[in-house]
């Protein structure tokens, strides 16, 4: 007889707690399922269950092999799951969490092809400037930059940022252009307001050494495009990822306003629950993110 029917008609057994039941969730007479697990138990060599007129219940060998053999179980549909699912078409509602300043200005430009091309998937995409939690909120994924927080999570790297200080021609004019890390602290800062570290920029020196810069800043707003626009219109000195400033940068509305320091790179990462295997809509969108992100970044957006 085939081992997995036998261990699945002793399973039943005992979560059914009888061979009629087991025999009626099987699909099958109750002499087929009693003679499985005769021939379970012969093969092993020992008793797995206890039989009386009344009631049948797992010897305690029994009970050792069933946790054992549940979990076979649960791994074998998992497999027969994983096949169906990897040859069915990706469907049904996809749920994004992204921060917003790359979600308006990079995907939101490209979901329409995405949609195009797989029409039975739709997508409810949220914006925001926080880390949410993908299972309790009811996300399948999320788009985020920068040091990934939680390990538990599946990420894919789809490309790269730089993040820079940029200041507008105008601004350096008049107020001059910082030529070390502690010239910050008299020029007018531009500063993400939802940031957890405040005010404070974390900053890499040509030596190396991680520096903090923190000041109460001339303007602090929880937007990246609207520190853009303060920074191309004068107002000072913003830090910046290059996906936000490349355009600005190749037009000379802003300037980077310390080129002699190091480079800071972002990456930029799909993120989704852990699991066994990903779900057709997740890896369709996965997918379709790293093929149209594969020729831009860090720098060039």
């Amino acid at each position: 007889m085939d081992r997995l029917t036998e261990m699945e008609a002793f399973a039943n057994v005992v979560d059914q707690g009888g061979f009629t039941d087991a025999a009626r969730k099987m699909g099958i007479s109750k002499s087929a399922v009693s003679k499985h697990v005769s021939s379970l138990e012969a093969r092993l060599g020992a008793r797995l269950l206890n039989r009386t007129t009344r009631r049948v219940s797992p010897t305690e060998i029994g009970l050792a092999y069933y946790d054992r053999a549940r979990r076979v179980l649960n791994d074998a549909g998992e497999a027969d799951a994983l096949v169906t699912s990897m040859q069915s078409a990706p469907s049904g509602l996809l749920r994004i969490s992204v921060a917003t300043d790359f979600g308006v200005n990079h995907l939101s430009p490209v979901l329409s092809e995405f949609l195009a091309d797989f029409p039975d998937i739709t997508v409810n995409m949220v914006l925001n400037n926080r880390f949410v939690e993908l299972i309790s909120e009811g996300f399948d994924m999320a788009v985020r930059i920068g040091e990934l927080e939680d390990s538990t999570l599946k990420a894919r790297k789809l490309t790269e940022t730089t993040k820079r200080m940029i200041a507008s021609p105008g601004y350096f004019e008049k107020h001059g252009r910082p030529q070390k890390i502690d010239d910050l602290n008299n020029h007018k800062l531009l500063h993400y307001s939802n940031q957890s570290s405040g005010n404070m920029w974390k900053i890499t020196a040509p030596s190396g050494e991680k520096r903090q810069v923190r000041s109460a800043g001339w303007l602090s707003v929880n937007d990246g495009q609207s520190l853009l626009n303060a920074a191309v219109s004068g107002l000072g000195i913003a830090y910046l990822p290059s996906y936000l400033f490349s355009g600005a940068l190749k037009e000379g509305l802003v300037e980077d306003a310390m080129p002699s320091l190091p480079v800071e790179t972002q990456g930029i990462y799909a993120v989704y629950p852990p699991g066994r295997f990903t779900q057709p809509k997740v890896r369709a969108f996965i997918d379709f993110l790293a093929h149209s992100f594969s020729g831009r970044g860090p720098s060039e957006w």
